[in-house]
Formats: C-alpha cells, structure tokens, sequence
C-alpha cells in the first residue's frame, strides 16, 4: 500500500513563497516519477510539476520560472517550491505516483494566495 502525505500549505501574500512537502510511505520503485497537481475553486484538477526518476523534471506553462520542484535526501521526499506566487496559485495541492496498477493521491493541501 502507498500513502502519500502533503504540508506546508497555508496563506501566502502575492510575490511570497510556500514549500510543499510530500512524503511517499511504501514500496515505490526509486526511479517512479512524482508528481504535483492542483485544483482550483471550481476548476478540475491539473498537472503542475513531475520529477522523474533521474530528477529530470517538469512544469506547466503557468509555473515555470517560479515553482521548483525537487527530491528530498530521505527516500520519497519530493518538496514544490513556490515562489512569486500569484493569486491564480490559489487552489488545492496534491501530489501523486502510479506505482503498478494503482493511483495513489494525498489528502491534499490547500494554498491560498491573497492579501
């Protein structure tokens, strides 16, 4: 069984910055890729950032420049530095793996970007 845990979210002021932390509990191979998604009020959920195995690593349009993605020294810590956020970043966070047949999700946390 995986289980995924996110923190770090919270309010955050436009042009500030947030880290998201996801811990990854079980039996994932170590070059499975990780990833973040997020859903706005009302919005479906989207694609934000995903490391892959070899820290290679990817972004959606809207967060390049400005979100970071990276892997932690313990196993299956994968951390999303925000920065400048804007209040379009408002939403929930999520980060997520597929490990053989199965998908597995956090609990999310929600992000808030307002003054």
């Amino acid at each position: 069984q995986v289980q995924l845990v996110e923190s770090g979210g919270g309010l955050a002021q436009p042009g500030g910055s947030l880290r998201l932390t996801c811990v990854v509990r079980g039996d994932i191979a170590s070059n499975t890729p990780i990833n973040w998604y997020r859903q706005p009020p009302e919005k479906g959920r989207e694609l934000v950032a995903r490391i892959f195995g070899g820290d290679k690593v990817f972004y959606v349009d809207a967060v390049k420049g400005r979100f970071t993605v990276s892997r932690g020294s313990a196993n299956h810590v994968v951390y999303l530095q925000m920065n400048a956020l804007k209040p379009e970043d408002s939403a929930v966070y999520y980060c997520q793996v597929n490990e053989g047949s199965g998908s597995y999700w956090g609990q999310g946390i929600q992000v808030t970007v307002s003054s």
